[in-house]
């Protein structure tokens, strides 16, 4: 045997020095990244086809959501309504465009007149028995066409007032 044989051998024993933790040091976490909010900011940067097709797929839907509310079931608008009149019958005089019960109907000698007409002097305004105060009774003489539709003007007798037995025209419409 060799003196180096012979020798022990003494295991190395490497020891590192261990370090006391006196103080642990925390990072401090932006506010950005706390909840849902953060994690979908934080894919903008990752992965931005995927961010912006997500906020695409939002509008989108946000689109058809709003084009699409509401139900088949509207009610119909309500306006003035063009009676069924007849020859011979009895009705009321009323402007459909007018919610001031002083409002007047207009008569005119011929069925196109009233759609050139203007008022503006006063002597036009009180000329004989031009304006007839709503609510009077006239008698529905004949009907005239206009702009393709039927019975848009109606020839009416006025039956009470002082403008009593004078004849006109009318829009249909202002007849109840």
């Amino acid at each position: 045997m060799s003196t180096e044989e012979n020798t022990t051998h003494e295991e190395e024993v490497v020891v590192q020095p261990t370090v006391a933790a006196t103080e642990s040091v925390a990072t401090p976490e932006p506010a950005a990244t706390n909840g849902a909010l953060a994690s979908f900011l934080d894919l903008k940067e990752s992965n931005p086809k995927v961010f912006f097709g997500a906020i695409g797929g939002v509008v989108l839907l946000l689109i058809i959501l709003l084009s699409s509310g509401g139900d088949g079931n509207k009610p119909a608008l309500s306006g003035p309504v063009l009676k069924n009149l007849a020859i011979g019958q009895q009705y009321t005089l009323k402007s459909a465009n007018a919610y001031d019960s002083a409002a007047t109907v207009r008569l005119v000698s011929t069925p196109g007149a009233i759609a050139a007409y203007d008022d503006t002097e006063e002597a036009d305004r009180n000329g004989a028995c031009q304006h007839i105060a709503q609510g009077t009774n006239v008698t529905v003489l004949e009907f005239a066409d206009a702009y393709g539709k039927p019975k848009s003007y109606s020839k009416v007798r006025v039956e009470d007032g002082a403008c009593k037995g004078n004849e006109g025209w009318a829009l249909s419409i202002d007849i109840q």
